[in-house]
């Protein structure tokens, strides 16, 4: 029975996808920890200590529709094993900045980091796409809950490799990360996926006439509102624990707890969706992240950062997972790859816009002010789901 359970059609594609997620997550968690940090060293103006993470975020934003597009013609696989070289260029040339002190090469670098992630989101969507209909969340959940072992592998490959070059500190960290980008590109390389084609058969509504549908706006703002405030308050959380006196070692173990916070949570959010509906774990994720900026409100000792931090993870988990699972009953088979592609770049397009801001916010009102500053998104974000919800509930009393 338990064997029927776990095994299922297309479960080798998604387990080699949720490798590809786990390694490409490693990667930009090693960024998230280091960069604003490393940032702040290198930038002229201590306000531009975010900009390399905004960076990588703008990239993901950036790569979004050219992925889309690229994978309809070429194919997911051959769109992933692009995305992993533009990773391993991304850290070369981030190491490279710091031999050469360059805050500009640095933030270069992320920039191509961000973009490896703008092709990598679509690894869940090729997940849903690769199991039957009963599968669905379950292959979702298991790609996400790749990032548990990016949590581990990230911070400590960003400690580990911190003195492998002498003349250069951390450009140790970058090439470890490019090594990952280069695994990536070996697992990605033995996925079998439906060829594009064959999934996009029949008639795509327009662009206007897929926004005007509840459901889908719902989702859009439910994963944009959850990304941006876990994106915004995690690239300050360093800053703010160095401003408060805390040791540089601390960041490390905070940052790790938040992941696994973000990821953990993916072994049962399937099975959540499927018992309470997307809907309803959306809306216990908004509760969560106004839970988080409670936390951090209380104080500013290492325990407040760790609690506030592990929420703000586990917040994040429900609302873009539930968004994501909430997306898929949006679309036919003709639409995905637009609908995806809509998602990922009003998604992202929020996250960059929320992490250029970070750095400005906490410079000029601190840490207070920024968390106080996205709970009216929070509460936007769980009023609308649960207005979805409601309408859902009484469409299935007419019928």
């Amino acid at each position: 029975m338990t064997r029927k359970h776990t095994m299922f059609p297309g479960r080798r594609n998604v387990l080699l996808l949720a490798g590809s997620q786990a390694l490409m997550l490693s990667a930009i968690v090693l960024s998230m920890s280091l960069a604003a940090i490393l940032g702040a060293l290198l930038a002229p103006d201590k306000s531009l200590a975010t900009l390399p993470v905004a960076a990588m975020v703008v990239g993901t934003a950036m790569a979004s529709l050219p992925a889309a597009m690229l994978m309809r013609r070429w194919g997911r696989r051959m769109g992933f094993l692009m995305g992993a070289g533009l990773g391993v260029v991304g850290s070369v040339l981030a190491g490279y900045a710091l031999w050469q002190q360059s805050f500009e090469l640095f933030v270069l670098g992320h920039l191509l980091l961000g973009s490896y992630q703008g092709f990598a989101n679509y690894y869940r969507f090729a997940a849903a796409e690769a199991v039957d209909a009963a599968h669905t969340t379950r292959a979702i959940s298991w790609v996400v809950a790749g990032g548990v072992v990016a949590a581990f592998v990230g911070p400590q490959l960003g400690e580990w490799g911190r003195d492998w070059v002498i003349s250069g500190p951390f450009v140790g960290s970058y090439l470890a990360q490019a090594a990952l980008s280069v695994a990536a590109l070996g697992l990605l390389s033995q996925v079998r996926l439906k060829p594009a084609a064959s999934v996009a058969a029949g008639t795509a509504r327009s662009v206007w006439e897929l926004l005007s549908q509840p459901l889908l706006l719902t989702s859009i703002l439910g994963s944009a509102v959850g990304y941006s405030v876990m994106i915004m308050v995690m690239t300050a959380t360093p800053l703010a624990m160095l401003g408060c006196g805390l040791p540089g070692p601390s960041v490390t173990p905070v940052i790790q707890w938040h992941v696994v916070g973000m990821f953990a949570p993916s072994f049962f959010t399937g099975n959540l969706i499927k018992r309470f509906g997307a809907p309803r774990i959306m809306q216990t994720g908004f509760v969560l992240l106004l839970g988080h900026v409670a936390i951090a409100l209380s104080g500013l000792e290492l325990l407040h950062f760790a609690s506030a931090l592990v929420l703000l993870g586990v917040g994040w988990n429900f609302a873009f997972v539930g968004g994501t699972a909430l997306l898929t009953q949006t679309y036919r088979p003709a639409e995905q790859l637009k609908v995806q592609a809509i998602n990922e770049f009003l998604v992202f397009g929020l996250v960059a816009v929320s992490t250029l801001s970070a750095g400005w916010l906490y410079d000029r009102y601190g840490w207070a002010t920024l968390n106080l500053a996205v709970v009216p998104f929070l509460v936007l974000a769980l009023l609308a789901s649960v207005r979805t919800e409601l309408k859902t509930i009484r469409l299935r009393e007419v019928l």
